[in-house]
């Protein structure tokens, strides 16, 4: 649905569109979580999840319905300079959308261990380890300089999970090609309120509520 638009039919025969087929476009929206506010805590409180979901991810809902109705009126115009203008609007607010609506299912009250099955087995096939996986995507957490992501992706080409961060909003699959599985949000908002500065102390908190359940079926799912 990112980047879709919609075009009358008096001007469809005139337009082209460079993101392949124009189709009709619904809004994005906000999405429910499956858990309350507090259900986190102690690890993550109640107050940074509602302003994290209800104010930052809205944030980027509102902005990417704007930004995408200004780049259908700029299509409809055949304004290119308009269009490559208004990519990098595209790419934060969809990429705010895309990274939180996975967070938000990484995280579950009923979260923490370690995950089972074909999951735990291709952790330690490719990162010889649970720990050494935990080890390896904390630091690449912590290394975030200012504000970005940390993920375990999936190589579809290669057949392996693979750990890389990502800066600002850039989304996973769009900027690297690997699919995401499990996204660690490090920029300020997901964490100040409580951890203060001190962002290894909120990477520490957040294996307590990571739902490898989730994980486990987005694994599932990218391997068909």
């Amino acid at each position: 649905r990112l980047l879709s638009v919609f075009f009358s039919s008096r001007s469809s025969a005139k337009l082209i569109a460079p993101l392949g087929c124009l189709v009709s476009r619904q809004k994005h929206t906000l999405p429910d979580l499956s858990y309350d506010y507090g259900a986190l805590e102690p690890h993550i409180n109640a107050e940074i999840m509602q302003l994290h979901h209800s104010k930052h991810h809205a944030t980027y809902v509102n902005n990417l319905n704007v930004t995408e109705e200004k780049y259908k009126e700029a299509l409809a115009k055949g304004d290119v300079t308009a269009q490559v203008s208004l990519q990098p609007a595209l790419k934060f607010n969809g990429g705010g959308h895309i990274n939180h609506t996975i967070f938000w299912t990484n995280l579950s009250p009923n979260g923490g261990g370690e995950p089972k099955g074909e999951l735990m087995e291709a952790i330690k096939r490719d990162f010889g380890s649970f720990a050494n996986f935990k080890e390896k995507l904390t630091a690449v957490s912590v290394g975030v300089q200012g504000s970005g992501w940390g993920w375990l992706g999936y190589n579809k080409e290669q057949g392996r999970l693979q750990i890389a961060a990502c800066a600002n909003q850039d989304p996973l699959q769009g900027t690297t090609g690997l699919i995401p599985l499990l996204g660690i949000d490090v920029w300020e908002h997901a964490y100040y309120l409580q951890y203060k500065n001190v962002r290894p102390d909120y990477l520490k908190a957040i294996w307590n509520v990571i739902n490898w359940e989730n994980v486990s079926s987005r694994y599932a799912a990218c391997k068909k």
